[in-house]
């Protein structure tokens, strides 16, 4: 166990991060503190899947808020009042219409639908590459967006849907957030995973050690797809109401931002990234909202949190371009040898000396 531990050292540690953040968020009571802890798990399930086709690719992604956008409305189809959804969502089918159905089938719906979408899509879109593979993610996300906001007879328009569960705290939220990690290290580390980097690195060469390009980066494509619509499902029974208005701008730009503040290279940087931005960003909601001083309080005007990521991204880009992770995974740091250990080494070290040969 130990030995399987130290070989696997970067995700065990990751969720070990993890599970001791929600504890931490649950001991205090804080009820803010807790949804808090619950929305950044869940943007770290969508940054993570952001991660698994950015980091291993190369190719930036905008259109992943829409596969969110897909599973969190999988998921409110699913778990929805059926008195609601066969009034205002009478385009659905009946199976979904009449029933509500529970937490898992829901979070199944919201992976697999949006994994489907991205086979359909990505059977195309993987054979453009750089600017071109980035331009082409945004139109779909813009095209996702256009049509759930028009869909009346099943997204409901620009209203809301209500009647959803709230199931999702901060312990389901964790759970899927280290699922999530799992899922992309052993992606990372799987023969695809190794095929898809070595494109990313040097695409020619790739292709000359008979490395299928395309292929891999639909699999990485479909997987980040799912995970994030995973990440929308968990959104929607987190919130109990949903409209299409969150999935869009605002949600990429600020998942992108966590990517390439903590790395967008490593699995270790997307986490820690999500974990930078979302203090920051509550660090000037607070500031924002105003600090007493005796009588007085003083707060920073309106937009200050666009500000300040905005900031926070130009010095990350100009001093650490790799982001906070340096393109590292996190390990246990090693010990450095003791002077005990290195005297009985010396011993040795001195009767190989002896028995070396002269030149």
């Amino acid at each position: 166990m130990r030995d399987f531990l130290i070989r696997h050292q970067t995700p065990a540690l990751l969720v070990a991060g993890l599970v001791i953040a929600a504890a931490l968020g649950v001991l205090t009571g804080n009820e803010t503190a807790q949804v808090t802890l619950t929305e950044m798990f869940i943007r770290l399930v969508v940054v993570i899947g952001l991660w698994v086709f950015i980091g291993n690719s190369g190719i930036i992604s905008f259109g992943h808020i829409g596969f969110m956008g897909i599973g969190a409305y999988a998921a409110a189809w699913a778990t929805a009042e059926p008195s609601f959804k066969q009034i205002m969502l009478s385009g659905l089918p009946v199976f979904l219409q009449e029933n509500q159905y529970p937490f898992v089938f829901a979070i199944l719906g919201a992976t697999l639908l949006p994994a489907l979408v991205a086979l359909l899509l990505g059977a195309a879109l993987m054979r453009l590459a750089g600017t071109a593979a980035s331009i082409a993610t945004f139109a779909v996300l813009m095209i996702v967006n256009s049509v759930y906001a028009n869909w009346d007879s099943v997204t409901a328009g620009s209203s809301s849907i209500i009647g959803i569960p709230t199931v999702v705290g901060p312990w389901v939220a964790v759970g899927f957030a280290a699922g999530a990690v799992i899922t992309a290290y052993l992606f990372q580390i799987s023969r695809l995973g190794l095929m898809l980097r070595a494109s990313r690195d040097d695409e020619v060469a790739a292709r000359a050690s008979a490395v299928e390009v395309k292929r891999m980066r639909l699999v990485a494509f479909v997987l980040s797809a799912a995970i994030a619509g995973a990440g929308g499902g968990l959104y929607a029974q987190f919130l109990g109401i949903l409209t299409v208005d969150p999935f869009y701008l605002g949600l990429t730009f600020i998942t992108l931002a966590m990517l390439v503040v903590g790395g967008m290279s490593s699995l270790s940087g997307a986490v820690a990234g999500v974990f930078a931005v979302t203090i920051i960003v509550e660090l000037l909601r607070l500031a924002e909202r105003g600090v007493p001083f005796g009588s007085v309080t003083v707060g920073l005007p309106l937009g200050s949190q666009e500000i300040g990521l905005g900031v926070l991204m130009a010095l990350i880009l100009i001093f650490r371009p790799n982001g906070l992770s340096n393109g590292r995974e996190l390990v246990w740091p090693r010990r450095a040898p003791t002077d005990e250990a290195a005297a009985r080494k010396a011993p040795s070290a001195a009767l190989a000396g002896e028995a070396a040969p002269s030149p």
